[in-house]
């Protein structure tokens, strides 16, 4: 096996997906954001509240806005017509635990908007939060699931 964004040249190049079947796609990721005690403090039951107002959900919206932004964030990634984005947020013991999924019926899969979604909903926390904690800490971002396409994969607990 080798590497799917290098020629036989060793040069970049973007994957030729004309010859792949149009399947429907998914791909979950996830990302860590923990936080301190002054943070923590700020959790009302259901989100963060801050200065610049309900984090959690500033956040959702900024993971949501970036997977559907990821071609023009990675350089060879694909422009894919996302059929759903859904970010979630839970929080408990001064971690939030995010998760981002991406849904899109085509030719190749959604596992770069997922990631991308999670990442940016997790810097969005850190953005929000870091006047109360400026050694908020985003940890483990990582594919838990995908589906669809040449093969499954799911993350090992």
């Amino acid at each position: 096996m080798s590497l799917t964004h290098v020629d036989a040249n060793h040069h970049a190049n973007m994957v030729d997906v004309s010859a792949k079947e149009i399947t429907q796609r998914s791909a979950t990721a996830e990302a860590l954001v923990t936080v301190n005690d002054a943070v923590s403090a700020q959790f009302d039951g259901s989100d963060l509240i801050s200065k610049k107002g309900p984090v959690f959900q500033t956040a959702i919206l900024a993971g949501i806005m970036a997977a559907k932004q990821t071609s023009q964030l990675i350089p060879l990634c694909h422009p894919l017509p996302l059929d759903s984005v859904k970010v979630d947020i839970t929080f408990a013991d001064h971690t939030a635990t995010i998760h981002c999924t991406a849904r899109t019926t085509g030719k190749t899969g959604v596992e770069m908007e997922a990631l991308t979604g999670a990442s940016v909903a997790a810097l969005t926390l850190h953005d929000m939060c870091k006047a109360l904690d400026p050694a908020i800490v985003i940890s483990q971002i990582r594919l838990l699931k995908k589906t669809g396409g040449k093969s499954d994969f799911l993350a090992q607990p």
